[in-house]
């Protein structure tokens, strides 16, 4: 019989709900974070350097590097290892520092 992590804490996680990537459905567990359910999507980056664009996701995944850095629901800079996904959260692919077209 071949048990999953969950089954071995006893996890019972309530019904998955719905998040967008970039306009693309991803599903979401309650109490997951935006990082892990991209994660469990399959994204593993979610944003790019300042210089020379390279791409960017979780790291440290404990909100110390700050190398998650998303633009969640029209916010730059959100650290998604720390965002508890929320359904109909959107997730968008974070160009360099952030604050490009809001006159920062």
């Amino acid at each position: 019989m071949t048990r999953t992590p969950a089954d071995l804490v006893g996890a019972r996680p309530g019904a998955s709900f719905e998040i967008t990537f970039d306009g693309r459905p991803v599903s979401a567990l309650p109490g997951q974070s935006v990082a892990a359910a991209l994660w469990g999507a399959g994204i593993l980056a979610w944003r790019t350097t300042r210089r020379g664009g390279r791409p960017r996701g979780a790291f440290c995944g404990i909100g110390q590097c700050y190398d998650c850095l998303a633009t969640i629901n029209g916010e730059p800079n959100r650290r998604a290892c720390l965002v508890p996904a929320t359904p109909g959260d959107a997730i968008t692919t974070q160009e360099g520092h952030g604050h490009d077209g809001i006159g920062v």
